[in-house]
């Protein structure tokens, strides 16, 4: 935490200096670049589409194309506009994602003095651990891999079993591992929410218990991916009480960050493992010049994208998430959305964070509960006013849905200027509520092939096509 800066500093130089022996390096003069404004200089941000033609070459059976060697490891993710991605993982980049997720364990330890969970028996839910090879380079998902690096200590009380870890059928492997641990001592669940809630609903469905009779022990949920607020209420109903919440903040490209403190629910970014990071103000994004800044000269309160460098070969990478700090000392964070999941159909500008707050602010006020929801333009070609158009699975509905959807549209209002702009100017109408059937957002992920693992729903879209598929699972 201390030495925050100076550790981004060396890690740049030492970056740079195993760099500048690369294709990449050659091409970007990387051996001349010795500071950080002669490296921005140097190394334009680029996303994925633009990193293809690096990535072909190293799966063409190329050496030091981004890296020196070859990736020991390919991460494949899919992503929104590139399909299918490849990233590296080198053998000095993989113990950032192993050492950070043990960090966060040991800092929870380290304060709360609760160990005991480590005895029990833990999931860590992944994809298959079953890679295939693509250029000679094993190929998976990133949780597939990182499943082989499991520490031995924690390996002999690990679920579920590595058998059922590679079916690939989720509500199949969802069934095994409800087999595997209904009768065991569980005691830590690492997963992102919507999974923890389908596995918690289908062990109520099978036991009629609460998690709480089932798993006494059960004391800590490690969670990522997604923002854990919307999830929480039913979650921790569905437990049967409260508990102790560690979230992570971990991609294919690094483990970027860890709540170290269960008094802070923001993340302690993590400047000392392997990756540089950058920072552009998130209106900036899409500008050919855009504003990059070193940790140095962050300011609180902002709203940035987050790029990355690190030492498994990725230069100035955009990773599409923005992210806010709200501690100078130490750098703690949160992860405020996705660069292309906002809503801007009438120039809002709307982002994830917001749409969050709106609806949890108005959820807690009426006592209801969500179990999912997303948000999509309506644009109006003839008659009438656009609006913003929310589906929201309820777990508990709210006694009246109109004035709940007023409270929602007056919260989102207050936190977006815009929106509040075109909503006074008549441009835009008041948000409009539609319901979905429970299970919906379940039905819809499983027909567009993206049910369970680390698949997420997007929570805003600038076009109907989310919203087009869900008209089929409405109330």
């Amino acid at each position: 935490m201390a030495t925050a800066v100076a550790d981004q500093e060396a890690i740049l130089k030492e970056l740079l200096k195993v760099g500048a022996k690369t294709s990449f390096g050659a091409e970007h003069k990387l051996s001349e670049v010795k500071t950080y404004d002669e490296y921005k200089q140097a190394v334009p941000v680029r996303d994925y589409e633009e990193y293809k033609k690096y990535i072909e070459q190293i799966k063409e059976g190329k050496h030091n194309i981004l890296w020196k060697g070859k990736p020991i490891y390919f991460a494949k993710t899919s992503g929104t506009t590139s399909g299918v991605k490849y990233i590296p993982i080198t053998k000095e980049s993989i113990p950032n994602h192993i050492n950070t997720a043990r960090n966060a364990l040991l800092c929870y330890m380290a304060e709360t003095g609760n160990s005991a969970f480590a005895d029990g028996r833990l999931i860590f839910l992944s994809g298959s651990p079953e890679l295939e090879r693509i250029g000679g380079i094993p190929t998976g998902r990133l949780s597939g891999i990182v499943n082989h690096h499991v520490p031995s200590y924690l390996r002999s009380n690990q679920l579920p079993s590595y058998e059922t870890n590679c079916i690939e059928d989720w509500e199949t492997k969802l069934d095994k591992i409800v087999e595997e641990t209904i009768d065991q001592n569980m005691t830590l669940i690492s997963g992102i929410p919507p999974w923890m809630q389908m596995y918690f609903d289908r062990l109520n469905n099978v036991s009629g218990k609460k998690i709480k009779d089932l798993f006494p022990s059960l004391s800590v949920l490690v969670h990522g991916g997604v923002n854990f607020t919307p999830y929480r209420a039913k979650l921790f109903e569905s437990i049967g009480r409260k508990m102790d919440t560690i979230e992570t903040f971990p991609a294919s490209e690094g483990f970027f960050a860890f709540q170290d403190s269960q008094d802070q629910e923001a993340l302690l970014l993590n400047t000392n493992s392997g990756i540089h990071f950058e920072f552009i103000p998130a209106g900036e994004i899409f500008n050919d010049q855009p504003t990059r800044l070193s940790l140095k000269d962050v300011k609180e309160g902002e709203n940035y994208a987050l790029i990355v460098n690190n030492n498994a070969g990725l230069w100035s990478y955009n990773i599409g998430d923005t992210i806010r700090f709200v501690s100078l000392d130490p750098y703690r964070i949160q992860v405020t959305g996705r660069i292309k999941h906002f809503i801007s159909a009438f120039g809002e500008h709307v982002i994830g964070e917001e749409v969050e707050y709106s609806l949890m602010k108005a959820a807690k006020e009426e006592g209801a509960q969500i179990t999912e929801f997303t948000v999509a333009p309506v644009i109006q070609q003839a008659e009438g006013k656009s609006y913003h158009e929310w589906f929201v699975e309820f777990a508990n509905k709210p006694p009246d849905l109109s004035s709940f959807a007023t409270k929602v549209d007056v919260n989102l209002r207050q936190k977006n200027i815009y929106y509040d702009d075109l909503i006074k100017g008549h441009i835009l109408q008041p948000l409009n509520i539609r319901i979905v059937r429970k299970n919906g957002f379940i039905d819809y992920m499983k027909s567009v092939g993206k049910l369970g693992g680390q698949n997420k729903v997007p929570r805003l879209s600038n076009d109907r096509q989310v919203a087009a598929a869900l008209e089929r699972y409405l109330e």
